[in-house]
């Protein structure tokens, strides 16, 4: 029994030390694999250069004075501060108007006239169309029946007319009484007994009135302008004329068309001034300065010298309930038609107060192929480097910037292309 235990425990033991030994090797064979793994590095930059150790650039006296190289301090100043939203564009009340029949009739081309298109430039007052009246002009007596068409159409054309001047007077009241509204507002604000808001809400109601009485104008015109031959029993053709100088922007007509009376036939646009509408979270408003200007940008929302500045308008007030925001308006200049209705842009909106903020020349910034901004660092007599900045807002000129040289620090103003051209070699 004794040399069955004392045989079991060599074959055990032996089996441990075998194990022991191939957990060695493995151990082994596993640390010289990861050490020539290490030994490889999996990429290999031939110049690796930091934005700390850009090119040096040092120029003679000579250099520096035929440059024109001009330079200025990194300071802290009272910026105007600013918060970038999301905008569209859109026309203004009264810069879309859509024409309708006013009667029951042909559409008609004298000849030599070109059917209007889409796209078309017409100015106010242009003649359109031609619309005949629906009645017999064939004879020169009527038949009983002509004769009930015609005083029904007579009928119609006078009751137009006496519905056109109808609400051409019930305009003229709105607009006296939104002038009234508006000299009462005025009139408490300057009291101290009112508010701003109330004031512009006047205002835009008084604009809202204004352009409906024009629109009001603008339909008894073209219902006066019917003319019916009762003793021939000839009608002359309605002309349609355009509302406004503008661009056509729909036709809902063909040529040679019977249209029923209210049938919109062309839809006239202007786009000489655009309204911005800028949708911002009620919980803003408080900090932000409803009566100054805003900022208008592309929509990754980097300010340049080609941003253009709006003025506020008063509008009346609109708001979208499930994304909790309020509409502000701005009045955008359009005579190049550079913008179009629907756009998106970037607009900053100025904030009440100002705060202090590491500014820089904005003359001073310069803008690579990729986007990025940087300025060139004096580091000492005629010596200059590249640095990167980080443009917050600019504002007369100056540029808040988040990252960038420190304060004390001298930047070049003028000359920075031609610092450019240096460091890249495509200038002499």
């Amino acid at each position: 029994m004794h040399k069955l235990n004392r045989s079991i425990c060599q074959i055990t033991g032996k089996s441990l030390a075998g194990g022991l030994l191939m957990l060695a090797v493995g151990c082994q064979k596993s640390a010289s694999e990861a050490s020539k793994t290490a030994a490889v590095a999996p990429a290999k930059t031939t110049h690796p250069v930091s934005e700390a150790d850009l090119n040096t650039i040092e120029l003679t006296k000579d250099a520096v004075h035929r440059l024109g190289l001009q330079t200025e301090v990194v300071a802290m100043r009272a910026m105007p501060r600013m918060r970038a939203y999301g905008a569209d564009l859109m026309l203004p009340a009264g810069a879309s108007i859509i024409v309708s029949a006013p009667l029951a009739g042909t559409l008609q081309f004298q000849s030599g006239e070109a059917f209007p298109h889409i796209g078309q430039l017409v100015t106010e007052g242009e003649s359109l169309l031609h619309l005949m009246p629906m009645l017999s002009p064939e004879r020169e007596v009527l038949t009983p029946a002509e004769r009930i068409r015609f005083a029904e159409a007579r009928n119609a054309v006078a009751q137009s007319q006496n519905d056109a001047d109808a609400q051409v007077q019930q305009s003229m009241v709105q607009v006296e009484a939104a002038q009234i509204a508006l000299e009462r507002a005025e009139r408490l604000l300057k009291d101290k007994s009112g508010t701003v808001r109330t004031v512009d809400e006047a205002q835009a109601q008084l604009k809202l009135a204004e352009k409906a009485l024009e629109a009001a104008k603008t339909r008894k015109q073209i219902v006066d302008s019917i003319k019916l031959d009762a003793e021939s029993g000839t009608l002359q053709p309605l002309t349609i004329k355009a509302p406004l100088s503008g661009m056509v922007r729909a036709i809902q007509v063909q040529r040679g068309q019977i249209l029923a009376a209210g049938a919109p036939l062309f839809e006239v646009m202007n786009d000489e001034r655009l309204w911005v509408r800028v949708p911002v979270y009620v919980g803003d408003l408080d900090e932000i300065d409803v009566t100054g200007n805003a900022r208008l940008t592309l929509l990754d929302g980097r300010q340049t010298d080609h941003d253009i500045e709006v003025n506020p308008v008063a509008t009346p007030p609109t708001a979208m309930s499930l994304a909790s925001t309020v509409d502000m308006y701005f009045e955008l200049p359009n005579p190049d038609s550079a913008f179009r209705p629907g756009q998106k842009v970037g607009a900053h909106l100025m904030l009440k107060g100002d705060a202090e903020s590491i500014a820089i020349p904005w003359s001073s910034v310069y803008h690579d192929i990729y986007g990025s901004q940087w300025v060139y660092e004096q580091t000492a007599d005629r010596k200059f480097v590249r640095r990167r900045v980080e443009v917050l807002s600019v504002i007369d000129g100056w540029a808040a910037i988040a990252r960038g040289p420190k304060v004390g620090t001298a930047v070049v103003t003028a000359g920075v292309a031609e610092l450019v051209g240096t460091e890249f070699g495509f200038a002499k």
